[in-house]
């Protein structure tokens, strides 16, 4: 009996240290990741963008910059919210640095359109960084500075303050990618949603707008 109490107690232990040490991996993970919220339009195409850049942990569709809270897809696009279509992007700084990312973005958007996107117009179309610390603002302004140089014209992409940000509803998430059937749409009927959404950036003239602004230094035009 007490051979089975000694066991029972080192079994304890074992999980405690098991859970600890998960725990401390965890907060690890957490501790490399930053965050850059940025708008650049239709947030699925900003979302597919920087989902395939090597380093981003995660790129999630919602609204800031308004001042409605937990706004809803229909009130942002009905106007009168002030929100802007936005994308919160994860990264890891080891592996992509905000710079970087910065100049992805720049070169991914018409940042001298200040009435929306492409095909996109409006105010929850136009395109914005969102700073949360004054390094943040400085690297922005800084990555502004730049691409506007590069560009040869004017940047009109805001640089704002920090702001909340409300994820979109689930629908939106990962819609380029989804295989989920669409009963209608603009770009068809019963097509799943990664054609709907190929369909609508080639119909929009994204790609077609960037790469007659960037060339070749655009990052993401296929």
């Amino acid at each position: 009996m007490i051979i089975g109490i000694r066991e029972l107690k080192a079994g304890m232990l074992a999980l405690l240290i098991a859970a600890a040490l998960c725990l401390q991996s965890k907060g690890v993970e957490a501790s490399e990741r930053e965050t850059l919220v940025v708008a650049g339009g239709c947030f699925w195409c900003v979302e597919a963008d920087f989902e395939s850049v090597k380093g981003v942990k995660e790129a999630v569709s919602g609204f800031a910059g308004g001042r409605t809270q937990n706004p809803t897809y229909k009130q942002v696009t009905g106007g009168n919210t002030g929100h802007y279509e936005a994308v919160q992007i994860q990264f890891d700084p080891d592996v992509v640095s905000r710079k970087t990312l910065l100049d992805l973005f720049f070169r991914s958007i018409d940042p001298t359109d200040a009435g929306g996107q492409f095909c996109d117009r409006g105010e929850s179309y136009r395109t914005a960084i969102f700073a949360g610390s004054p390094a943040q603002k400085s690297a922005a302004e800084a990555a502004k500075a730049e691409a506007q140089t590069a560009l040869g014209a004017k940047v009109v992409t805001p640089i704002l303050g920090d702001a909340p940000f409300y994820p979109a509803e689930d629908y939106h998430q990962d819609y380029y990618k989804s295989s989920e059937r669409l009963a209608f749409s603009s770009v068809g009927v019963a097509v799943k949603k990664s054609v709907a959404y190929k369909r609508y950036r080639n119909g929009c003239g994204r790609d077609a707008r960037v790469k007659q602004l960037w060339g070749s230094a655009a990052p993401f035009v296929k």
